[in-house]
Formats: C-alpha cells, sequence, structure tokens
C-alpha cells in the first residue's frame, strides 16, 4: 500500500482516514509537540479505518482505547485493531449504569439521545433500526484504567452528548494535549449549524481552535503549545 501510494502520488504523499483530513491534522500538532507516538481515546470509533480519527496513529504503532457501543462494529474494531483497548460500551456521565441506544439506518448517526434519533427519523430519509441497552463508563475511570497518566489526543464524536461528556471531566487532573471533537449538527435539509456551547466549553476549558473542518474542531492544550520546542 505504501509503495503504491508513493508510486502513485510521490514520496511526499500523505494518506488521512478522517472524514476531512482531521488525523492529519491532529499528527501535525502532536509533532510540534514532540509526541510522536500518542496514546488516544475513541469515543464513538464506528470503524476501525473508515472516517476514522485514530486509525493513522493505530498504523504508527501507538495503541489506545476505541469505545463503541454498537455490538456489531464494536466486533469489526476488535478484529482489525488488536493491539487496542476495544470496549462495547458508552461514556456515560450519570449515575446510570445503562442506557438505551438508538441505531440508525446510517450507523455514523447512531445516538444515544432519544431526541437526536427521533428527529433525524422524522426527516424520512432515515429510520431507528433498533433500540438496544449498553452499558456506560465514564471517561475518567477509561483514563484510571486504560491510562493513568492521561492520553495525548482525545476524538469525540457521540451524536448529541458531546457536550455533557467534556463537562463530566476532571480538566484540573486530566489534560489531554489536543481534542478532535464534532461541533456540526446533522441535518436532512442543509440547516446544520456549529454547536456554539460545545466549542465556548471547550475555550473555557484553557484550549483553543487550532483548525476547524466544519464538521470537526481540533482544540489544543494552551499550556501545551506555548512550551513547544
Amino acid at each position: 500500500m505504501e509503495l503504491l501510494k508513493r508510486i502513485l502520488f510521490g514520496k511526499h504523499a500523505r494518506l488521512s482516514y478522517s472524514q476531512c483530513g482531521e488525523d492529519l491534522i491532529v499528527a501535525s500538532i502532536l509533532d510540534t509537540l514532540g509526541i510522536r507516538r500518542p496514546s488516544y481515546i475513541d469515543i464513538g470509533a464506528h470503524d476501525p479505518v473508515y472516517l476514522s480519527n485514530t486509525y493513522l496513529f493505530y498504523r504508527r504503532g501507538s495503541r489506545g482505547v476505541c469505545v463503541e457501543p454498537n455490538p456489531e462494529l464494536h466486533r469489526n474494531i476488535q478484529v482489525k485493531r488488536p493491539r487496542d483497548v476495544s470496549l462495547n460500551m458508552g461514556v456515560g456521565v450519570s449515575t446510570a449504569t445503562e442506557v438505551p441506544f438508538y441505531i440508525m439506518s446510517s450507523t455514523t448517526l447512531s445516538s444515544f439521545s432519544k431526541e437526536a434519533a427521533e428527529r433525524l427519523a422524522s426527516g424520512g430519509t432515515e429510520k431507528i433500526e433498533k433500540v438496544i441497552s449498553v452499558p456506560l463508563i465514564t471517561l475518567d475511570e477509561i483514563i484510571r484504567a486504560y491510562m493513568p497518566y492521561g492520553p495525548h489526543f482525545v476524538s469525540l464524536d457521540v451524536e448529541g452528548v458531546d457536550l455533557a461528556i467534556l463537562q463530566s471531566v476532571d480538566f484540573s487532573r486530566y489534560r489531554p494535549q489536543v481534542f478532535c471533537i464534532e461541533t456540526l449538527t446533522y441535518t436532512e435539509d442543509k440547516t446544520e449549524e456549529k454547536i456554539a456551547p460545545t466549542i465556548e466549553f471547550m475555550l473555557s476549558q484553557g484550549y483553543f481552535s487550532y483548525a476547524d473542518t466544519y464538521v470537526n474542531t481540533i482544540f489544543v492544550d494552551k499550556a501545551a503549545w506555548k512550551s513547544r520546542k
């Protein structure tokens, strides 16, 4: 694959697996910070390769945690990314131990938010295929269990509950250098909007917006960036 890529595009070509090249942007940031083999947590991983913000790092030898509540998608991640910890769970923000998960006809749009799922289904194109019960774990619990020093990179795409998850993080204790967060609502009629509260919250926690691909915003810890060499 690498040889074919060089033949077709030249030795300086760089391959992205993300939706809009986010992985290459994150890789550039981490390289600047001197982090060559980053640890990561991929929340709402969906697929081990397709539209993945972390597969590029996996291919480079990194390891991390992939969280995917859809059992079928989770099994695919386990098979294709055996070095990663793969959790068939959702990331929770309350005392609940299990919650309903709405699997949509387009699995990229599946959500823990009943409101978001029903809104999508009302558009006529999408439909709720089934509702399953999924166990929950908090982001802080994932970090404590699998990377007590904290991840370098967090990718977050959970259709409607991103902000609640971020608000549950103890940023005084864990400060990932980079976040890639979906900050655009999805609609069927092209009336999508940027999710301002999520952006404002990250800014309030000492992060700045390094890049925005319209769909996702990449945030970098100000302190880490200022101390780069």
